[in-house]
């Protein structure tokens, strides 16, 4: 399985992706890569220069549903990723919803 530590993806291939944020993301498309900014849920790290406490940035104020609701989205579309590489193979432009060029 998977494991992301230290901005370093690492397969069980034994494969290792450096990656430069903290996260990825996948989007409508199904194309994924880096998600550079924490903005919609995310831990605020203690700064003790300005004293402010660890917390949670919420900006949108979503409530735990909603939250639950943009995991279950992003979930899915994750496996149409997972379903459309298993259907076109990982060298088809039909992955993305595009038909291949001649």
């Amino acid at each position: 399985m998977a494991d992301f530590k230290r901005k370093t993806l690492s397969l069980s291939s034994g494969k290792q992706i450096k990656l430069f944020g903290n996260s990825m993301a996948i989007g409508k498309s199904l194309e994924i890569g880096e998600g550079y900014a924490p903005n919609i849920f995310a831990c605020i790290e203690e700064q003790p220069e300005s004293k402010i406490p660890n917390g949670i940035s919420n900006p949108q104020q979503l409530t735990q549903d909603e939250l639950a609701e943009l995991a279950d989205y992003n979930i899915q579309l994750w496996m149409d990723l997972k379903a459309a590489i298993r259907k076109h193979g990982v060298n088809s432009p039909k992955i993305f919803g595009h038909e291949p060029t001649k």
